[in-house]
């Protein structure tokens, strides 16, 4: 069983466990008059309570920050899923990006890009840059400074 899923269901039950046990203090508690009589319950239940929700928090966070470790391998012409790949062009037809064409651009965006920067690469309405007064992208750097 991968670390993630364990991380994410100890997270939820300890989460749950939590919030019953918070539950419970607050049903213990709203049944005493005088301070000095909820004050086990804020002890023995409530603060627990509110440990274990935080701590289940974390652990859920932690569970959701963990990479899932290397993809699978798969084999030439399968799809993700495992099914066969549809009849569009695969990897083997299309040509890697190269950064020998003029910088690029997104709709709308500030940053000028080389052809094979990551940010752009494989968008299709990333367009010329032309003329625009554009900012260098911090990633790929287009120009020199």
């Amino acid at each position: 069983m991968p670390t993630s899923r364990i991380l994410l269901w100890s997270g939820l039950v300890a989460a749950a466990g939590g919030a019953v046990l918070c539950v419970l203090g607050w049903y213990g508690i709203s049944g005493e008059r005088f301070a000095e009589r909820q004050l086990p319950y804020l002890a023995s239940c409530t603060v627990p309570g509110a440990a274990l929700i935080a701590a289940g928090a974390i652990l859920l966070v932690a569970a959701y920050a963990l990479p899932e470790g290397p993809p699978a391998p798969r084999a030439p012409g399968t799809a993700e899923n495992g099914s066969a790949a549809a009849d569009g062009p695969t990897s083997e037809d299309t040509p890697p990006p190269s950064s020998d064409g003029p910088p690029l651009r997104v709709p709308g965006g500030t940053l000028a890009h080389r052809p094979d920067c990551p940010l752009v690469a494989g968008k299709p309405d990333a367009t010329e840059a032309g003329d625009a007064a554009l900012a260098p992208c911090p990633v790929c750097e287009p120009w020199p400074p």
